[in-house]
């Protein structure tokens, strides 16, 4: 099949080309990456960080790619690449900020979800949190996206797993807007559907038991 990729910024600068003609067989946006990274070594330090959009929707690595299908390759965006992780060391706060601080936004939102000392009255000892790492990294990643076209706000998110004691944040959130406004809107929608869309799992640890958070009473 026949397909036109188009490159942008860091891209353009690796391939040396704007844009191109690229005969393959039926293909993945996986298999696409891996015949780019064949074609321009060079991308190698470019392409880890791009987004493909297969006639101008953004992809994901297992989505086909048809014939005759206009591929771009799209680098991190000028405040850089979206920081979506998730990570098993104690949260900084200020790691989100500077993920999304740039001097064309003027208004930084941010949001901190610490482990509480109660729930429903219930002394908490600990909260234990598991995911699926790689899909619940993806999810990030597309919400954050999806949130940026949405509201016009950068987003970095970093959830963190495993034992955590009162006091101790499990995510933390930062979004950067030109205004405030849909910097605001863009935090709450990311905690919101965080906690809604992403594969992660909380177990609240009491003294007198314990309980899946969404199966419990």
């Amino acid at each position: 099949m026949s397909l036109t990729v188009l490159y942008f910024a860091a891209a353009r600068e690796a391939t040396g080309a704007a844009r191109e003609t690229l005969e393959l067989a039926t293909a993945t946006v996986a298999d696409l990456r891996r015949a780019l990274l064949e074609r321009h070594p060079a991308l190698a330090r470019v392409l880890p960080r791009c987004r493909l959009a297969v006639n101008q929707e953004l992809a994901e690595d297992g989505d086909a790619v048809p014939d005759g299908a206009e591929v771009a390759i799209i680098p991190p965006v000028s405040g850089g690449a979206p920081v979506c992780r998730i990570v098993e060391r104690p949260l900084v706060l200020a790691d989100a900020v500077e993920a999304v601080r740039a001097p064309s936004r003027g208004a930084v939102v941010t949001f901190q979800g610490d482990v509480r000392a109660e729930t429903k009255t219930r002394k908490v000892v600990r909260l234990e949190y598991e995911a699926y790492l790689p899909m619940a990294e993806r999810t990030l990643a597309r919400l954050a996206a999806e949130i940026e076209r949405e509201h016009g706000a950068a987003v970095a998110i970093i959830h963190r797993v495993g034992h955590l004691a009162p006091g101790e944040a499990a995510v933390v959130i930062a979004c950067a807007a030109p205004h405030r406004t849909p910097a605001f809107r863009a935090c709450e929608a990311a905690i919101e559907r965080l906690k809604s869309e992403a594969p992660i799992w909380k177990r609240e640890v009491f003294e007198d038991g314990t309980t899946w958070v969404g199966l419990g009473p």
